[in-house]
């Protein structure tokens, strides 16, 4: 996996990191940045999904989001994404 020992950038990121009451699929401290792969189960919790970013917002995190299916089709855009957001902060 891309985010898995410093490879992007040399930014490390945590697999599965709680952060208050919730636990994000990666996430970078340092940098404050969480990345969430969400499966077809978010169809149908999106009021949930908006209430979790908004709190890891104020916590002082950019959430960003990429469905499984863009990861396993598009990992290269999936992976600009990321410096992209990287590269805002």
């Amino acid at each position: 996996m891309v985010l898995c020992g410093n490879k992007l950038g040399g930014v490390k990121f945590r697999r599965q990191h709680g952060i208050g009451k919730y636990a994000v699929d990666f996430c970078s401290l340092k940098r404050k940045l969480a990345i969430e792969l969400d499966g077809s189960q978010h169809l149908e919790q999106s009021e949930y999904d908006i209430q979790r970013t908004a709190y890891l917002e104020s916590q002082g995190y950019k959430v960003i989001r990429f469905w499984n299916a863009q990861v396993m089709n598009d990992i290269e855009g999936v992976i600009r994404s990321i410096e992209d957001a990287l590269n805002s902060k």
